[in-house]
C-alpha cells in the first residue's frame, strides 16, 4: 500500500502479474544476451533493451501501487535468476540479479514519492535515478578488473539507457490512458 492512503489502486489481478513477470523476464534475459556484444567500444547492444523494465515496473506501480511493483520486482528477480544463470556468464548473471533488484526498488520507492507531480516527472526521475545505479553496480560487478573497456561501456550504456528512458515517456503515457480504471 503506498504512503499516501487517499491514492487508490486498482487490484493487481493474477494476469497482470504473470504478465508483468514475463516482461520482466523477457527484458533481463535479452539484455544479459545483448550484453555480451560490444557494438564499439563505448556501447553494447544490452543498452537497448533494459530500460523497457523500468517502463514495465512505471506502469505497474502507477496503475496497481508500489506493492503491487515490489511483487512483479521481486518475482521478475527470481525469474531473472534462473534465466540468468542459464544463459549468461556467471559474473554477468550475478552482475545482473543484484542490479536488477536495487534498481527496481530504487524505481518503485522515487516514483511513489513522485507521482503526484506532473505525468511525465515520476517515470523521469525514477528511471534516472534507477538507471545510474544499475549501471554502476552492473558494470562494475560484471567486468571490472576484465581488461575490456568496461568503463566505458558503462557510460555509453547509461547515455543510451537516459535517452530511451526519454524516448518511453510517450508509450508511458499512451499505456496510461489505455490501463486507466474504467469508471462505472
Amino acid at each position: 500500500m503506498s504512503a499516501r492512503p487517499d491514492v487508490v489502486f486498482a487490484p493487481l489481478t493474477t494476469r497482470s502479474l504473470l504478465l508483468a513477470v514475463l516482461a520482466m523476464g523477457a527484458v533481463v534475459l535479452l539484455s544479459n544476451v545483448l550484453v555480451q556484444f560490444p557494438i564499439n567500444d563505448w556501447l553494447t547492444w544490452g543498452a537497448f533493451s533494459y530500460p523497457v523494465a523500468f517502463l514495465v515496473s512505471n506502469l505497474i506501480n502507477r496503475r496497481f501501487g508500489p506493492s503491487a511493483a515490489r511483487r512483479v520486482a521481486w518475482a521478475g528477480f527470481a525469474l531473472a535468476v534462473v534465466l540468468s544463470v542459464w544463459i549468461a556468464t556467471p559474473r554477468i548473471a550475478v552482475a545482473s540479479c543484484v542490479a536488477f533488484i536495487a534498481a527496481q526498488l530504487l524505481d518503485i520507492t522515487v516514483f511513489d514519492r513522485l507521482r503526484r507531480g506532473n505525468w511525465w516527472r515520476a517515470p523521469m526521475v525514477a528511471t534516472t535515478c534507477s538507471a545510474t545505479l544499475d549501471t554502476c553496480i552492473f558494470w562494475s560487478i560484471a567486468f571490472a578488473g576484465s581488461g575490456l573497456p568496461w568503463v566505458s561501456w558503462a557510460a555509453g550504456d547509461l547515455a543510451v539507457k537516459l535517452g530511451i528512458g526519454v524516448f518511453l515517456l510517450a508509450p508511458f503515457r499512451a499505456l496510461l490512458w489505455k490501463m486507466a480504471p474504467r469508471v462505472g
